[in-house]
């Protein structure tokens, strides 16, 4: 599974942008105030080559206030969870009582961890990282979050503090990895014991049975699979146990970790927002999908029409997933979703010649062509295949930098559609081209001017 890293460390001293620097988004909302973070946010960053989970906390503080007690709460929890830790300090505010707090809960946890010094920009780094050896944390590394100064060497660091990945028999199990994840109490457990054929995972009418992602290996009809049962995702405001706030973690863990992912909804309940809010993150990995909208057995007329009104309206960012309407308690088409798993499967694993994707690409302009920019229009020449899991098209051409989100959103349902990919989204990104005959022209130029002179000067000998 991937790692996770947490950012932590007082209030206002530019762990969001640290965060958003690695994760190179906006997610964390950044602010000149202390506090504007209260929650944990989770992202994904690519460190020295390594995919981790990135969390920004909340700051921690000496303080009585009672939301500044549950915001340092939350940044304890996620100091529990992570594999390694940066602790980001302020240069230009100097040490401070929370600084030697924050050091002495670091000291008592002993995981791996760096201690960043923020906001050096153009200061003497020797001098600003002086007063920061007395937290006893090893050496510290001078950093600018906002204008990227430090950030290679604070990376280098940090992957050298943490032991070297160690694999799992649950890693390298063999077969389709099939991830179980949705609510508490939707059902996910009775699911994975209906598709194992018999009682492997602990089951209980009441929300938060499943503490950890389960790894169960087995085989059907001569495939083998692996099934992961995930601990249920809530609203993080509602989430009040350390243990259970691990779980979430496990979960976003299990999802990266899966091939597909089947998002279990309770039909009795609805699409809730939490449901819409899990399918974007399962989207964001880009894993292939399948939706089971579990105990329909149980519902009504009325509510089925409702639940289908539901899904078209909070799941319609999830078009190329099928649906399948189920019962995990009395088996009622679980068979039947295997066949889409398999398809999911392969359409997110395929691999697609560079010949056929260009094709497919001239076909698609034809039918309707790049927008103009600032009256040219985008040229895209070739395609070619540059991942799986999800699966990646590269798009090569000029001036790709100024393709709008809704072309880009058309060419992959394009690919998608041609290439039959059935429960994979697709993914298209674009590269602008370098071309072969820039700086070739005053070279062109100068050729021909040469070339007009010794014809001048074999006029002039035969005159």
């Amino acid at each position: 599974m991937k790692r996770t890293i947490a950012i932590v460390g007082r209030p206002n001293v530019g762990k969001s942008t640290l965060f958003n620097r690695l994760t190179k988004t906006r997610q964390a909302l950044v602010a000149d105030i202390p506090g504007v973070t209260r929650d944990r946010i989770y992202g994904r960053a690519q460190i020295n080559s390594e995919e981790v989970i990135l969390i920004d906390t909340a700051g921690i503080a000496d303080n009585k206030d009672e939301l500044q007690a549950l915001m340092s709460a939350q940044s304890e929890q996620a100091m529990a969870e992570a594999d390694g830790i940066v602790f980001l300090v302020d240069g230009r505010a100097g040490l401070s009582s929370d600084d030697e707090k924050v050091a002495r809960m670091l000291r008592r946890l002993g995981k791996p961890l760096c201690l960043a010094v923020n906001k050096t920009e153009g200061m003497d780094e020797s001098i600003v990282c002086a007063e920061f050896h007395r937290l006893g944390l090893g050496a510290p590394l001078a950093v600018s979050a906002e204008h990227g100064e430090g950030i290679r060497d604070l990376c280098n660091a940090l992957m050298a503090s943490m032991p070297k990945k160690i694999i799992t028999d649950d890693e390298v199990a063999t077969g389709i990895k099939i991830a179980l994840a949705g609510r508490p109490n939707v059902g996910k457990s009775t699911l994975a014991n209906r598709m194992l054929g018999e009682e492997r995972v602990l089951v209980f009418d009441q929300a938060g049975t499943t503490r950890d992602s389960i790894y169960i290996p087995f085989e059907r009809d001569g495939q083998a699979y692996t099934l992961i049962d995930t601990a249920g995702v809530r609203r993080r405001s509602r989430v009040d146990e350390v243990v259970e706030k691990i779980s979430v973690n496990k979960t976003l863990q299990a999802i990266d970790d899966a091939h597909v992912v089947i998002l279990v909804i309770d039909g009795s309940e609805g699409v809730t927002d939490q449901d819409a809010t899990l399918s974007g993150f399962i989207l964001e990995a880009g894993r292939a999908l399948v939706i089971a909208i579990n105990k329909w057995d149980g519902l009504t007329n009325d509510q089925r029409d409702q639940v289908r009104n539901e899904i078209a309206l909070k799941l319609h960012f999830l078009d190329f997933a099928k649906i399948y309407f189920i019962s995990a308690l009395h088996g009622t088409g679980v068979g039947e979703m295997y066949p889409s798993i398999h398809k999911a499967y392969e359409s997110a694993m395929a691999q697609h010649p560079t010949p056929i994707l260009t094709r497919l690409l001239e076909s698609a302009i034809l039918e309707h062509q790049p927008p103009l920019v600032r009256g040219r229009r985008i040229k895209l020449r070739y395609a070619h295949q540059g991942g799986v899991n999800p699966p990646l098209i590269i798009v090569h051409g000029n001036q790709t930098f100024a393709v709008p989100d809704d072309y880009a959103r058309y060419l992959a349902n394009y690919f998608r559609r041609a290439l039959h990919c059935e429960g994979a989204p697709m993914r298209v990104e674009f590269r602008g081209g370098t071309n072969p005959f820039e700086g070739k022209r005053n070279e062109l130029t100068k050729r021909q001017i040469d070339k007009k002179r010794r014809l001048k000067k074999f006029v002039k000998r035969k005159k």
